[in-house]
């Protein structure tokens, strides 16, 4: 890759619009890049990798365009560039926003890319052909000739040194990231994790199986209940070896002791059953005299209870008779309380009226605010007089102003008339230029048409291509959608038919019948019958899952049928409208469109034209005339003007007396009714509040004389007394409730029989009942040791054979995970075989850090005088963490190894300039060996003294040497004088510029 020619517009810090001659830039084949901090060197290498890439480095897209360019300039980036022996120029806008063309506002400005190629002709001229207009196709082009990735290329043309100092100085982990990134060492993490995926499988199937023989054990375990005795071991998960052979003679003889078991069981629950019979009839006698005892105790217990409660019942009795009594003097509390109301509203009134007086008015009587309210009644009914002379201020103010128009009208007309008659040859000479105009806008017109009616058969065309396309989208995800229904139907079937296959024998048996012979043997006698498992699908289950099975693949088939028609039509379409896209031909149409009416509209002036030019001498005339009439009035109206203003003036004295502080007399004349209708209300308040204080007075002494006939000392005892009638019918209910039971508790403890039944010794129910529980439970207990010794049996028989057919499925899979597992192992660096714990990525890693080490070696050499050389160690890393990436130097003048970060910084600088370099002529080899003619170097020169700054230099010549460009990014004011031709970045507060320096120049 060779640079020629960077061109950036509005782009980050860079207002304007600068080119960078790379060509001359690397006219020695070194040159410098140099400015203040934040001037936007590290801009010019963002703008190089997003005209390469279409992104630049790392995450800064919102930095690409400039805050100080002007809203109309678009951000843009024109890179020429040599890509593996072909010149290229790639144009490139990012989204953005932008003016609208038309109207206020911005509008959303979508991105664009433009690929040309330098191509010559027979005749050899040169001349930039286009290539591409798309993203994808551009981008795939630029990234098959550079052959690396967009950070592989930032890592190897731009060498950032701070970031290959971190690489000398990190563990293996933060070598990984970045040789991983860089080689794309992503496939064998794949295989690694297929690997290790594929043992988790196999070792969930073995387990799977595993768990099916102890779930079986542990089934034989809960049917043979813990208590059949057995001289062989039960197998155990902590012994997988159990679960075989020793597995098979275990449950054989749990059988054999389960049917002795069962000849027991049944004699026992016969005797159990006599039993029973006979505590039953023990425990219904025992029952019917406890009843009894318990009914007469009961009664006896409530009428106590009752007893007691007599002192509330007669507070009761109390409470209802002064209830009574306080309703025959509701009637005069009511009144009381609401003549107590109407005093608290009055007082309220009376003091909210009082708020809105004046401060010489709030403290007056009821007589006082009567008399000032007539007062300011008269001082208003004068003012009002006074309020038409205001009208007649206001008309002569309007004819006032109405003179004064028709003088500036006439003084206009004048005006008008003059400029008019001045300016009529210069627009005379304007109406012929225009009839011109119209006569040629007529001929551009006929050919904007022409080409209108070929972009209309376009722009038809490219609106089916998009539909076309839009829907092919949608039939492709409805062909993927079909495609996985189909690949999950088909499983659905197959598990199945493999399912049911292997359940045949019980469907089979499910058909038997005693002394017909059996369709597979022959044997008229079927001793165990095969039974089926839970879940057995049937044939017809088999037949449904196949026909979803064929239904999904027409679906599918139909699918690919309708997209091939799809893609057919669409391609047709694309015939017609080409690669343009809608929203360009949609802008293209627009645009003719507009200069079509646009031409229209001029041609259409012609006849416009033609009719203003006789217009204008009718017009020439009339100015005449007008200019003549209007410096008659003129003189008129001044005359007029002088005496209404005099008029004006004497009357607006007058009413400016009567106005005072308010803006007219009608406003003062308001202001004064408003204070007499406050002052009447005042007054109204007053005499109300008196009045309702003697109505309290008078109702409260009639109210305290009826308590008092009604025997309460106090009004507030009267109130106290006072139920509703729902607390009072409440008490009522409760003294009758009382009275009635004990009413019913007497008769219960006269009854005869429960007297007698009282008398005698109590039932001993709880003896009866336990008894006849007991036999209860000896003979349900035998009933069931009897059945479940039975199932028992049955169960331990049909486990057993289930026992068996998941013994030869589980040893064909613990071989196949043995094998996962070792192969896991190998590449994940943990089989006990392996000399180093490296993995396959680190094992590949290390290999290319290896070739890394050898190559910066050959420049380590040069800078460090022979001292110091790298070396890449596998050694198994501490405390057990992953091997194979690490990174030792040996120096010569001690002959020991030495770790990385004991280097000084000039050392470091040196060392990863080294690292940087061979790192670069690795990557380049392994992504095609396409050669970089153009190297970055960032910074780290600052921490080399002169002879070591000289060393550096030598070794970056030296890649001059092979033809290779290498720009150098510093502060260091020593390569500004070692250098000769520089990118100088200026800062400035309207934006940063670039300008190229030559040691002759300066």
């Amino acid at each position: 890759m060779r640079l020629h020619t960077l061109r950036l517009q509005a782009f980050g810090p860079f207002a304007g619009t600068h080119t960078v001659d790379f060509d001359a830039l690397s006219a020695d084949g070194l040159f410098l890049l140099h400015g203040d901090t934040g001037a936007g060197k590290s801009t010019v290498f963002a703008a190089i990798c997003f005209a390469l890439y279409g992104k630049p480095p790392g995450d800064r897209d919102l930095l690409l365009r400039s805050h100080h360019a002007p809203a109309g300039l678009l951000t843009e980036v024109t890179l020429e560039a040599t890509l593996a022996g072909r010149r290229l120029r790639i144009h490139r806008i990012p989204a953005q926003k932008r003016p609208k063309r038309s109207g206020q506002g911005e509008t959303d400005q979508k991105p664009e890319t433009r690929l040309s190629e330098w191509a010559v002709d027979a005749d050899g001229q040169g001349r930039w052909e286009p290539s591409s207009k798309s993203h994808q196709e551009a981008a795939t082009e630029i990234t098959d000739l550079l052959g690396m990735s967009r950070d592989q290329f930032c890592q190897v043309v731009l060498l950032p040194q701070n970031e290959f100092t971190k690489f000398l100085h990190a563990d293996a982990h933060g070598r990984r990231e970045l040789l991983g990134k860089l080689f794309r060492t992503g496939r064998f993490s794949f295989i690694e994790r297929w690997l290790n995926d594929h043992s988790r499988t196999t070792e969930k199937n073995r387990d799977a199986a595993r768990a099916d023989v102890l779930r079986l054990v542990e089934r034989i375990h809960q049917a043979a209940k813990g208590d059949l005795t057995t001289e062989y071991t039960a197998p155990t998960p902590d012994d997988p070896h159990t679960l075989t052979e020793p597995a098979r003679a275990w449950a054989r003889d749990l059988i054999r002791a389960s049917q002795a078991d069962h000849d027991k069981a049944l004699q026992a629950a016969n005797t159990a059953k006599e039993n029973l019979g006979r505590q039953q009839s023990l425990e219904a006698a025992a029952r019917e005299l406890h009843q009894q005892q318990a009914t007469h105790a009961n009664a006896q217990q409530q009428l106590d209870l009752l007893q007691e409660q007599t002192p509330h019942h007669d507070a009761l009795v109390q409470r209802r008779d002064q209830a009574r009594r306080a309703q025959q003097v509701a009637p005069q509390l009511h009144a009381a309380d609401t003549a107590a109301d109407d005093h608290t509203r009055a007082q309220n009134t009376e003091r909210t009226a009082r708020e809105h007086l004046q401060p010489a008015h709030a403290d007056l009587d009821a007589g006082q605010l009567e008399t000032a309210e007539q007062s300011a009644r008269a001082q208003a009914a004068v003012l009002t007089a006074l309020i038409p002379e205001e009208d007649t201020v206001r008309q002569l103010t309007a004819d006032l102003k109405r003179t004064d128009a028709e003088r500036q009208d006439f003084a206009a007309q004048q005006r008008t008339a003059q400029d008019w008659l001045e300016e009529e040859p210069t627009r005379r000479r304007t109406f012929e230029a225009r009839r011109e105009a119209a006569r040629k806008a007529e001929e551009e017109g006929r050919r904007h048409q022409a080409a209108l009616d070929i972009l209309k058969v376009r722009l038809e065309a490219a609106k089916r291509r998009d539909a076309h396309l839009t829907k092919i989208t949608q039939a492709e995800q409805h062909l993927a959608d079909a495609q996985a229904d189909t690949g999950q139907t088909g499983q659905a079937y197959l598990t199945i038919r493999r399912q049911r296959t292997e359940g045949m024998a019980a469907e089979l048996a499910a058909t038997l019948t005693a002394g017909t012979p059996c369709p597979v043997c022959g044997s008229c006698t079927h001793p165990a019958p095969a039974a089926p498992q839970d879940g057995q699908p049937t044939r017809q289950d088999e037949q449904d899952a196949e026909a979803l099975h064929e239904q999904a693949k027409t679906t599918q088939d139909a699918a690919t049928a309708a997209l091939h028609k799809l893609r057919e039509q669409a391609a047709t379409a694309t015939g017609e409208a080409g690669d343009t896209p809608l929203a360009d031909l949609k802008t293209q149409h627009k645009t003719l469109t507009a200069e079509l009416t646009d031409s229209l509209a001029r041609a259409a002036d012609q006849g416009t034209v033609q009719e203003e030019l006789l217009a204008l001498d009718g017009e020439h005339t009339a100015m005449t005339q007008q200019h003549s009439t209007a410096t008659a009035g003129l003189s008129a109206r001044n005359a007029s003007y002088d005496t209404l203003t005099q008029q004006l003036t004497e009357l607006t004295d007058k009413l400016a007396a009567a106005r005072g502080t308010h803006p007219t007399v009608a406003a003062h004349a308001d202001e004064l009714t408003r204070t007499a209708d406050r002052l009447k209300e005042a007054a109204e308040a007053s005499h109300h509040l008196t009045t309702a204080t003697q109505t309290l007075t008078h109702r409260t002494t009639q109210a305290t004389h009826a308590a008092k006939d009604q025997g309460f000392d106090t009004l507030a005892l009267a109130q106290q007394a006072l139920l509703s009638d729902e607390d009072l019918h409440t008490i009522e209910e409760e003294i009758t409730q009382w009275r009635e039971n004990r009413a019913a508790h007497t008769t219960v403890l006269e009854n005869p029989a429960l007297q007698q039944a009282a008398a005698q010794p109590p039932a001993d129910l709880d003896a009866a009942t336990a008894q006849r529980a007991a036999a209860d439970d000896q003979h349900a207990e035998a009933a069931t040791a009897a059945s479940a010794a039975h199932t028992r049996n049955q169960d331990l028989t049909a486990l057993a054979a289930d026992l068996e057919t998941a013994i030869q499925r589980l040893q064909p899979l613990e071989q196949a995970h043995s094998t996962a597992r070792h192969l896991t192992e190998l590449v994940t660096g943990n089989s006990p075989s392996a000399r180093v714990r490296m993995q396959l990525e680190a094992y590949v890693l290390a290999a290319r850090l290896e070739e890394v080490v050898t190559a910066a070696n050959t420049r380590l050499h040069v800078m460090s005088e022979g001292r110091y050389t790298l070396s890449h160690s596998d050694h198994q890393a501490a405390r057990g963490a992953r091997s194979g990436l690490g990174l030792q130097i040996t120096d010569s003048w001690t002959g020991r190894p030495r770790k990385t970060d004991t280097l000084s910084g000039g050392e470091s600088f040196f060392a990863s300039l080294s690292l940087a370099l061979g790192l670069a002529d690795v990557v380049t080899h392994e992504a095609g060996g396409n050669p970089l003619d153009t190297l970055f170097i960032d910074e780290g020169f600052g921490t080399l003294d002169e002879d070591t700054l000289h060393k550096v230099l030598d070794v970056l010549d030296s890649l001059r040497a092979h033809d290779r460009t290498v720009g150098v990014i510093s502060h260091v004011p020593e390569l500004r004088r070692r250098i000769t031709h520089r990118l100088h970045v200026r800062k400035d507060p309207t934006g940063s510029t670039l300008a190229h320096l030559t040691e002759a120049a300066e």
